[in-house]
């Protein structure tokens, strides 16, 4: 469920707010443009901002309750710190580990813990070199956030062990993006979803996990429902397919077959660019070889799908004048999730 143009909200309905202020949600990787509004110091209301350039004041639920969340009575407030006392001999930051661990935990000002890091991190970096210290970031990391832990970790410290959550979601993705692009970038940009007619998405449930992206898909579907196609590909019938023209349900890891499957129609159909192809890739000739010993009809008895699905999905792909792909973790978290991320490329190169 989401809302649209801000108009769900939450928290103190009937609260005076003192100021709106703007902000991103914290949640999945849309981005979603919020709209806060402030009363007494705490947040009170959370909408959709309708100037954000690329959510345009869309939300879904996740949003909405960030007042109750921000604002439980069992929220943590302040930092807490197992206080010990050393042993004889043995400094201050690193002393009695079994102890601490068994201790209980006392809140303590922000002063006092940023400077106990502070004093633990030199006492590491003095006895074992700047390379033994380590950061573990998040994905909802801002870029300003990843930039000054950077030229913290990197600049100040001395040491290059950064690391992030974001290496279980994307590491394939990226391996597959630098490989077929040259870059990790994604190409495409939210506005094309309004000029698309071809929605391909495999291995994700849009419509629970970005459902503000989803929405604007619907709605391009619904713009113009005879000439926007939606191909959903995924081994269970979840809510996103239930907009879809066409909807695959391969085996969970046949998705490279299925991909190749659609690689071979296109060729052999002519659907595919020629000209770019030449001007722009290389190593089509080994994909042809690649694909070509298997028939489509034997990638879609590995997928479990009738190979006149898996022919009308490439077709469907192929006559279209703008085919946009969406995909998450049901490719990139997999063992050959970078094999899955080319095979995807590729698709839209041939084109």
């Amino acid at each position: 469920m989401s809302s649209r143009n801000g108009s769900l909200a939450n928290g103190n309905a009937s609260g005076k707010i003192d100021r709106w202020h703007d902000t991103y949600c914290p949640y999945c990787g849309v981005g979603c443009g919020l709209r806060v509004g402030i009363s007494n110091g705490k947040v009170a209301k959370v909408r959709g901002n309708p100037d954000h350039p690329s959510t345009l004041g869309d939300l879904c639920l996740k949003p909405i309750h960030l007042p109750g969340a921000l604002d439980t009575p069992d929220r943590i407030r302040e930092p807490l710190m197992r206080v010990t006392k050393p042993g004889r001999g043995t400094p201050t930051a690193t002393a009695n580990a079994n102890a601490n661990a068994n201790a209980g935990f006392q809140s303590v000002t922000w002063e006092k813990a940023t400077a106990h890091i502070a004093d633990s991190l030199k006492q590491i970096i003095r006895q074992h070199g700047p390379e033994s210290v380590a950061f573990y970031g998040s994905g909802q990391f801002t870029t300003e956030d990843y930039y000054v832990a950077n030229k913290l970790l990197k600049g100040f410290i001395g040491s290059n062990n950064f690391d992030a959550n974001s290496r279980l979601c994307m590491a394939s993705a990226v391996a597959g993006y630098v490989s077929a692009l040259g870059s990790d970038g994604p190409p495409p940009a939210y506005e094309d979803i309004d000029h698309a007619d071809c929605f391909f998405l495999i291995g994700s449930n849009m419509a629970d996990c970005h459902p503000v992206l989803f929405n604007r898909i619907k709605r391009r579907k619904k713009s113009d429902p005879d000439n926007v196609k939606v191909i959903v590909v995924d081994p269970r019938e979840t809510r996103t397919a239930a907009i879809a023209d066409l909807f695959l349900p391969i085996r969970p890891g046949t998705d490279v077959a299925l991909l190749n499957g659609m690689m071979n129609v296109l060729c052999s159909a002519g659907k595919t660019d020629q000209a770019f192809i030449a001007e722009h890739t290389n190593g089509h000739e080994e994909l042809l070889d690649a694909i070509g010993h298997a028939s489509t009809a034997a990638a879609a008895k590995v997928c479990g799908i009738d190979e006149r699905d898996l022919i009308q999905a490439a077709r469907l792909f192929g006559d279209a004048h703008g085919a946009l792909s969406f995909w998450s973790m049901g490719l990139n978290q997999s063992v050959n999730g970078v094999a899955k991320n080319q095979a995807v490329i590729n698709l839209h190169l041939a084109t």
